[in-house]
C-alpha cells in the first residue's frame, strides 16, 4: 500500500495486522471476541528524534518491518478506507524477524 503520509520526528505509520478469524482448533471468532491487534506492518517512518544538541537520532524501525506494539498505543486514523496507527518509536516493543505466529501468554 502506498500512502501519502510523512510522519514527523520519531513517529511511524503502522497498518495493524488483524488476528485470524478462526482459532487453531477451528472455532470461528465473532467480531466482539477479537482482541485489539498488537502486530503490524510499518508503512512509513519519520526522520527520527533529535538529541539535546539538535542532531538527528536515526530510527531503529524501517518501512516494511513487522512490529509488536502495546495494545492501546498510538493514535488511530483512517486513510483511504484503511485503519492505520501513528505510533512513536518508543511504543514499539519489538521487531518480528520472522513471520512466525506470535501469541501472548495469559
Amino acid at each position: 500500500m502506498s500512502i501519502n503520509l510523512k510522519p514527523l520526528g520519531d513517529r511511524l505509520v503502522v497498518e495493524p495486522l488483524e488476528q485470524d478469524e478462526v482459532t487453531a482448533s477451528g472455532l470461528v471468532l465473532p467480531e466482539t471476541a477479537k482482541e485489539k491487534p498488537q502486530k503490524g506492518a510499518v508503512l512509513a517512518t519519520g526522520p527520527g528524534a533529535r538529541d539535546d544538541e539538535g542532531r538527528r537520532i536515526m530510527m531503529d524501525v524501517q518501512v516494511g518491518d513487522t512490529v509488536l506494539f502495546a495494545k492501546y498505543a498510538g493514535t488511530e486514523i483512517k486513510l483511504e478506507s484503511k485503519k492505520l496507527l501513528i505510533l512513536k518509536e518508543a511504543d514499539i516493543l519489538a521487531i518480528v524477524e520472522t513471520d512466525a505466529k506470535v501469541s501472548k501468554k495469559k
